[in-house]
C-alpha cells in the first residue's frame, strides 16, 4: 500500500517497482454523487476521503489478492467521472502496489483481511511537492488553473498534517529510496514465505470511508487453500 500527499511522486515510484499497480485514485466518486463532501465556500472537497469510494477500493484489493484479477474503474479527473473500466491482472506476481492519496484509509481493513504486505507514506519537501503537483495538474488539465493554485497552496500548508494523519492510520513515512527498498523486501518476503489466513464470505463491507471495521477472526487455511497476493 503506497500513500502520501498529492504530488509526492507515488505514481512514478509505483511504476519504478515493475509490479502491477492498482490506481486507487480511480475510485473517486463521480461529480454528481449526492454523498460528495462540500467545501465551506462551495464546490466539492476532492481532498476529503469522503469523496472516494473506500468499499469499491477494498473490493478490488481483495479480488486482486485472492484471484489475481480485478475489474477496476477508469476515472477522468478533469471530468470528475468514471469513463470506463479495465481488467487488472497480476500475471503470477506475488505482490502488487495499491497507490493513491486515500490509500491509508483502508490500511486497517486490508491488514484484517490478511492481504497487506506493507504500508508506506511517501514524503518530500512541501514546496517541491507543490511545484510537482501544479506542473502535473496543469499539464493534464485536471481542473481550471485558479482552482489548482488555491488547492495547491492549501495542500502545501497542510502537508505536515496530511502526513501525520496517514502515519496515524498505519503508513510508514519514508522517502523514495527507502520505499523502493521496502517494496523489494516485501516481494522477496512473500515470494519465499508468503501465507495468509483465508477469509470466507463477504469481506469488503466498510460503513464509513474513514472508519474501517474489524472483521471476526478468520479461519486458518487448509493445505489446499490458495494463498493470496498482497499490496
Amino acid at each position: 500500500m503506497l500513500t502520501g500527499p498529492s504530488g509526492t511522486g507515488k505514481t512514478s515510484l509505483a511504476a519504478r517497482t515493475g509490479l502491477p499497480v492498482l490506481r486507487l485514485d480511480d475510485f473517486y466518486k463521480c461529480g454528481g454523487d449526492p454523498t460528495l463532501p462540500s467545501l465551506p465556500g462551495g464546490g466539492v472537497d476532492w481532498d476529503s476521503p469522503r469523496s472516494w469510494d473506500a468499499r469499491a477500493a477494498v473490493s478490488a484489493v481483495s479480488a486482486l489478492a485472492r484471484t489475481g484479477r480485478a475489474e477496476v474503474p477508469v476515472y477522468d479527473i478533469a471530468a470528475s467521472a468514471r469513463v470506463g473500466s479495465t481488467a487488472l491482472e497480476l500475471s503470477g506476481q506475488p505482490v502488487f502496489v495499491a497507490e493513491g492519496i486515500f490509500a491509508a484509509e483502508i490500511i486497517d481493513r486490508c491488514r484484517e483481511l490478511g492481504v497487506l504486505a506493507d504500508a508506506l507514506c511517501l514524503c518530500g519537501r512541501p514546496f517541491t511537492t507543490f511545484r510537482r503537483r501544479l506542473v502535473r495538474d496543469l499539464r493534464e488539465r485536471r481542473k481550471p488553473a485558479p482552482f489548482l493554485l488555491r488547492r495547491g497552496w492549501m495542500l502545501m500548508r497542510g502537508e505536515e498534517a496530511i502526513v501525520a494523519r496517514q502515519t496515524a492510520l498505519g503508513a510508514r513515512p519514508c522517502g523514495r529510496e527507502e520505499a523502493l527498498r521496502r517494496v523489494d523486501s516485501a516481494v522477496r518476503r512473500w515470494t519465499l514465505y508468503g501465507s495468509r489466513p483465508h477469509v470466507e464470505g463477504p469481506t469488503t463491507e466498510l460503513p464509513d470511508a474513514a472508519q474501517p471495521t474489524v472483521p471476526a477472526p478468520a479461519p486458518q487455511p487448509s493445505s489446499t487453500t490458495p494463498q493470496p497476493s498482497a499490496p
